[in-house]
C-alpha cells in the first residue's frame, strides 16, 4: 500500500513520532562486527562543507575524525546562517551543524610554528590527513603532501579544492564555493531558456556534496591500496572535476547534438494537483502510452504531433500539461503519484520542508537526527541522518557537534603524550584554545 504520510501543519514540523535523538540506536541488537572503519583515524584540517561532509560520512562508518580548527574562531562554517549559539555564546551555523556530528575538535593555530609542529606530529599518529583549503595553502604552511610523505610513507593524504592541487589548472588560485564549479560545469547555462540569466540551482551545495562523495571514494580506495602495498598516496579532488562528472548533460548531450535552446525531449517537469505540485518523467514510448491511457487521452496515441519524444516536449505546455493537470485536479499529490507509479511512470510529490521532516519514509529510514539546542531554545535542530544503510551496521548512536577546540587537550594527551604543563604552555601562547 502506498504510504500517505502523516498530517502536518504548514506552519511547522508537527512530527507525530519523533526522529532519532542523539544517543539513540535504531537496531539495538549487538552488532556482530565493529563498524567497518573502526580503527581508522582521520586528521582533518577542514572548513565549510565539501570535506566536512565527507569526513562525517566516514565517522558514521566508524572512523575517528579529529577536526582541526582555528583555536578561537573555529571552522568558518560555524558562522553560516541561520545559526544557534554554543554554551559560550559563539555562533554554530547550519552548515557546521549539518556536517560535523560525532567529531572531535582540536583547536590549533596553524599560522604559528608550534601549531604546525603539532599538526605534523599528529599526522604521524593517524591513517588519513585531509584538508580543503585553497590549492597550495597547506604546502605554503609546510603541511602539504610532499612535506609529510617522506616522514610518513604510509599516510593517505586527501585534498579537496575548487580546481585541484595536482596538474596545472589555470584557475588554481581561485577560491571556490559550490556555485562556482556548478556554474563552470555548464549546468546553469544548459538549464536556462532564451535570454534569461543563469540561475543558481538550489541543490544544497551540489558542488560541495559531490566533491565530498568523491573524496570518500578516494579515501577508501587509497586505504585499500595501502593495505595491499603498505604505502599511502595523495588523493586530489577538484570540485570542478566532480561537477563535470556529475553534469553529464553538458558534454554528453552536447556531443550528441542537443543544445540548451532545443525543445525538451520527453515529458519532464512539475505539474499541479489538488494539494500542490508533483513531478513526472515520461521518456519512453511505453510510458507515454501508459500516461495517455491512465488520464483518458487515448487520442494522443494517434496524434501526429505526439508521435515522437521531441513532439511530447514541443507540445508539453499546449497539449500535455492541460490534460494532466485537469486529470490531477481532483486528486492529491500522493494519489496522483500512486496512480502514475502503478502505471510504471516515475513520479513523486514536491514536498515542503515540514512535509519532508514528517514523511514516513524519512522516519522509517532514520534520516533525521534531533539535536537539542545549547542556547535555551526548546525547538531542536534537525540534522540529516546517515544515508549509508548496511544490514550489519548499527544505526547510531550519534553524538553532537563539537564546540571549538573542545577535545584539544584530550587528543594531545592521547596521541602525543603531552602533560598538563605542556598543555598549559600551549594555551598561554595562543596555539590552542585558552
Amino acid at each position: 500500500m502506498f504510504l500517505t504520510g502523516r498530517q502536518i501543519s504548514p506552519d511547522g514540523p508537527a512530527v507525530v513520532s519523533p526522529p532519532m535523538k542523539l544517543g539513540d540506536v535504531a537496531n539495538p541488537q549487538p552488532p556482530e562486527w565493529p563498524r567497518p572503519l573502526a580503527g581508522i583515524t582521520v586528521l582533518a584540517a577542514e572548513q565549510m562543507q565539501a570535506l566536512p561532509y565527507a569526513t562525517q560520512l566516514l565517522g558514521r562508518l566508524g572512523a575517528d575524525i579529529i577536526k582541526v580548527e582555528h583555536p578561537t574562531s573555529g571552522d568558518s562554517g560555524r558562522g553560516a546562517l541561520p545559526a544557534m549559539t554554543d554554551p559560550e555564546g559563539r555562533p554554530v551555523g547550519a552548515t557546521f551543524l549539518r556536517n560535523n556530528l560525532g567529531k572531535r575538535s582540536v583547536g590549533l593555530d596553524l599560522k604559528s610554528a608550534r601549531g604546525r609542529e603539532l599538526f605534523v606530529e599528529l599526522a604521524g599518529t593517524v591513517d588519513v590527513v585531509a584538508e580543503n583549503f585553497k590549492a597550495g595553502t597547506m604546502a605554503r604552511l609546510g603541511l602539504g603532501y610532499d612535506d609529510l610523505v617522506g616522514r610518513y610513507p604510509a599516510l593517505v593524504y586527501v585534498s579537496v579544492s575548487g580546481f585541484g592541487n595536482l596538474g596545472d589548472s589555470p584557475y588554481a588560485d581561485w577560491p571556490a564555493y559550490a556555485m562556482v564549479p556548478e556554474a563552470m560545469s555548464g549546468l546553469y547555462d544548459f538549464s536556462r531558456r532564451g535570454d534569461e540569466p543563469p540561475r543558481v540551482i538550489p541543490a544544497g551545495g551540489l558542488g560541495d556534496i559531490s566533491s565530498g562523495l568523491f573524496a570518500v571514494i578516494g579515501i577508501l580506495t587509497a586505504l585499500r591500496h595501502r593495505d595491499v602495498t603498505g604505502t599511502g598516496q595523495h588523493v586530489d579532488i577538484a570540485m570542478l572535476d566532480a561537477m563535470v562528472s556529475m553534469a553529464d548533460i553538458v558534454p554528453n548531450l552536447w556531443s550528441l547534438g542537443q543544445r540548451p535552446t532545443d525543445d525538451p525531449s520527453g515529458v519532464m517537469g512539475s505539474f499541479r494537483a489538488a494539494d500542490g505540485w508533483f513531478v513526472m518523467q515520461v521518456v519512453r514510448e511505453h510510458q507515454f502510452t501508459a500516461l495517455a491511457n491512465l488520464i483518458g487521452m487515448p487520442g494522443w496515441l494517434t496524434d501526429e504531433r505526439l508521435s515522437s519524444r521531441a513532439g511530447w516536449g514541443r507540445h508539453l505546455e499546449s497539449v500535455i500539461r492541460p490534460a494532466v493537470e485537469s486529470w490531477a485536479a481532483g486528486r492529491t499529490r500522493v494519489e496522483v503519484c500512486d496512480a502514475i507509479g502503478r502505471a510504471g511512470i516515475p513520479a513523486g510529490p514536491v514536498y515542503t520542508a515540514p512535509e519532508v521532516i514528517a514523511d514516513p519514509h524519512v522516519e522509517a529510514r532514520h534520516m533525521i537526527v534531533e539535536m537539542p539546542r545549547s542556547d535555551d531554545v526548546d525547538t531542536p535542530v534537525l540534522i540529516p541522518g546517515n544515508p549509508v544503510k548496511m544490514s550489519r551496521l548499527q544505526e547510531g548512536p550519534e553524538t553532537r557537534v563539537p564546540w571549538v577546540g573542545e577535545h584539544t587537550d584530550e587528543v594531545l594527551r592521547e596521541r602525543l603524550g603531552l602533560d598538563e604543563h605542556e598543555l598549559s604552555a600551549l594555551r598561554g601562547a595562543g596555539v590552542t584554545p585558552a
